[in-house]
Parts: C-alpha cells; structure tokens; sequence
C-alpha cells in the first residue's frame, strides 16, 4: 500500500486558493483510484482506492498547511508503513503554473507544509511532486508580494484554475509514474513538461 497525501488548508475559504493545489490533486487522483475521501482518521479525510495495480490510501490533512507533519507521521504509523511508501503532492509558488517537478528528496525550500513534514518525520528523504502555482501572468493584476501569502491564500481567477485543472491530470499522471516505473524515470518524464491553457 502507498499513502499519497495532499498538502492544503481544510475550509470552503480555501479550497480554490493556490496553496490548496494538494488537495486538488488528491481529489484528481480520487476520481482515477475510484475513492471517496471522506472517513477521517489519522487527523485527516481519507480514501481506499486502487492506481497503478496497487492499493492507495489517498489522505488530505485536516491540521491546516504547517502542521501536516503530524497529520501524516500518524497515518504512516497507523497504517504500519514506512517514508518509503509515501508520496506528498503541495503547491510550489518558485515553479511556473502549469508545471510540476517530482522529487525524491530535499529540502523545504520556504513551504511550510513540507517544512513540518521533513520536521515531524526527521528526513527529507520522501517523494513529493510539486504543482507550480508561480507567479501569476501580469495581465491578471495580481501580484506575489514577498512570501506570497496573500497571493496564495486568495482564490483562483478562472484562467489560473483554467490552466491548474490541466497540470492535475499531470499530477496524477506523475504518482502514477513513480509507483510504474520508479521515481528517477518519473523525474525524467516529468520534470521538463509544461502544460498550457
């Protein structure tokens, strides 16, 4: 079994935010691995599913972005897993909207969301796949002011949702090449594509 978790902040104020693009994913990747993510357990909504030939638990934690961490070290012990079997899908405000990048390890580079996974865990060695959220096209007025805050927690225009709704078929894509084909050839086939709306 894999536990592919979403990063994202629970709440209708959040959901079509840029920093929810985690839980999006997650939903995306619902639809394909015939779950329903609504039993909560772990501190989070969860989902059993198949992708990929292999049972999921696809979990969105319910303990806001910064303390997801805990959210998903629960799960991982519940389920008697271990980081190996984990993948965490989180928006990534330094990569173009419209890409994505998967990643085997490394650091939090300024998210908060992975900074508490990498914390609670004590590794930065899980996979992830990073859902560019960057910066938005200047023609939608709206700017990224240091950190992003208010960018990424203010909606979506139709356009950014437009073209996100596109890199999630991506996103799933991607989890579905890591658990096929391993994490190096998805970094490969993943890691140069840039969708377009």
């Amino acid at each position: 079994m894999k536990l592919i978790v979403g990063l994202g902040n629970p709440g209708a104020e959040y959901e079509f935010t840029p920093h929810n693009a985690g839980f999006l994913a997650i939903d995306r990747l619902a639809l394909v691995a015939g779950a329903t993510v609504s039993n909560r357990r772990g501190r989070a909504l969860t989902g059993k599913g198949r992708l990929a030939g292999e049972d999921v638990l696809l979990a969105k934690p319910e303990t806001f972005m910064n303390l997801s961490g805990l959210s998903i070290a629960a799960l991982l012990k519940e389920l008697e897993l271990q980081v190996e079997d984990l993948i965490v899908l989180y928006d990534e405000l330094a990569i173009p909207l419209g890409s994505i990048r998967v990643r085997e390890r490394g650091s939090a580079g300024g998210h908060n969301g992975a900074k508490s996974v990498i914390g609670v865990l004590g590794t930065e060695e899980w996979k992830r796949i990073r859902i560019g959220v960057g910066k938005p096209p200047l023609e939608t007025g709206r700017e990224v002011k240091a950190g992003g805050k208010d960018y990424l927690l203010s909606p979506m225009t139709k356009r950014e949702l437009a073209t996100l709704d596109v890199v999630l078929d991506d996103a799933v894509r991607a989890v579905e090449a890591v658990m096929i084909k391993g994490i190096t050839a998805a970094m490969s086939e993943f890691n140069k594509k840039v969708s377009s709306d």
